[in-house]
């Protein structure tokens, strides 16, 4: 079995051989959609979202023979698709993200053509998203990774109202263009407020806590099982244990993910293939990265996680970014440091916890590193 270690794009691993576990039914629903909005931890498969949508709408049926989606969609229309990856730049320095915004831009003004009384980057990008669907004959598809990073790169910093209203004027190109948009998808993983990015147009449909999604990204323990089985009877042997202390040790390790009150269980997909790779246990997702925003943002700060977990919160305390180190519960779970362990349906009210044991361990490492950087 090959595993796709750091490789993010669909068509890589379906021509590779790569093993991968079919989520084309749920994206087949998600393509149904309008404008959505999507927040998960790192390293949690949204770039592979994007690049499976980026497949679906560009009309590769050849990459979905023998997926979900192949029994689901007949028609396979091509889309011009627009697709923006904030994940590789570094938004640090004054100008950056207008340069990277003008060279999408202008990238596509040479497919699509350009017109000079047209001068800002939102106008300029809306003529563009009109000429794609009037030369293709199909509405435009908008998928755009790490929608957040200009902003996170530079939290509690004199750019972030810079690069706010930057992205601010460029996303209300949405709302002005909506009648060339067949679909539009932003994924990150911080759900900044109304009030700031999103203000400037229709606000998305956030799928983030929809019961309906919870299983997009991430792995379940049905499709652990289903698809991984003979390779868990083979690390266990490895390693001495029996098949059930595997998947039970697995489970601790990496489990325990809950998006939605439905409290579907989802696995660390990175952890997981890295754990199957190297037929060991080991805390890879926190290994590969401390998230320099949190560790800004906590820095000097004694985070109480026991008083942050003994309480029940009501939906809003939690999902909307709040950068506030003295109360970071919204950063913590939506970095996947914090996931919901229950929701009391009569008052609405979720509890938190760590998901598993190599999180806790990554949180006491966030703060080491945190307060070492203050020392």
């Amino acid at each position: 079995m090959r595993y796709p270690i750091s490789i993010q794009t669909f068509a890589t691993i379906r021509n590779g051989n790569y093993v991968y576990v079919d989520k084309t039914d749920l994206v087949y629903r998600l393509a149904q959609e309008h404008v959505c909005f999507l927040s998960r931890p790192r390293r949690f498969g949204k770039s592979l979202l994007i690049s499976t949508l980026d497949a679906y709408f560009s009309g590769r049926r050849e990459l979905f023979r023998g997926l979900k989606m192949e029994a689901l969609e007949d028609k396979w229309d091509v889309y011009p698709v627009f697709r923006i990856d904030f994940a590789k730049g570094c938004f640090d320095l004054a100008g950056e993200l207008e340069k990277v915004l003008e060279e999408y831009v202008s990238s596509w003004e040479t497919i699509y053509g350009k017109c000079d009384i047209y001068t800002t980057l939102s106008s300029r990008f809306q003529y563009v998203l009109e000429q794609a669907a009037a030369r293709t004959g199909h509405q435009a598809v908008i998928l755009i990774d790490e929608y957040d990073k200009p902003l996170l790169d530079v939290l509690e910093e004199d750019l972030e109202n810079v690069n706010r209203s930057i992205l601010k004027d460029f996303y209300a190109t949405f709302k002005a263009a909506d009648a060339s948009l067949r679909f539009v998808l932003l994924t990150g993983v911080t759900k900044f407020s109304q009030i700031t990015v999103f203000s400037g147009f229709n606000q998305p449909n956030d799928i983030s806590m929809d019961s309906r999604y919870d299983a997009i990204c991430g792995i379940t323990e049905d499709e652990l099982y289903s698809v991984f089985g003979e390779v868990i009877s083979e690390m266990a042997s490895k390693l001495n244990y029996t098949v059930e202390t595997m998947k039970a040790e697995l489970k601790k390790q990496y489990d325990g993910y809950h998006f939605s009150n439905a409290l579907l269980d989802v696995y660390n997909p990175f952890s997981i293939i890295n754990a199957f790779n190297k037929m060991d246990i080991d805390n890879y997702w926190y290994k590969s990265g401390t998230p320099t925003y949190l560790v800004k943002l906590l820095e000097g700060h004694h985070v109480n996680m026991q008083k942050l977990t003994s309480r029940p919160y009501e939906s809003q305390y939690f999902v909307d970014y709040r950068a506030d180190a003295e109360n970071p519960l919204a950063m913590l779970y939506q970095s996947g440091y914090l996931t919901i362990k229950g929701y009391d349906r009569h008052y609405r009210e979720y509890t938190l916890d760590y998901p598993n044991v190599e999180v806790r361990k990554g949180f006491v490492a966030l703060m080491a590193e945190a307060n070492k950087c203050c020392s």
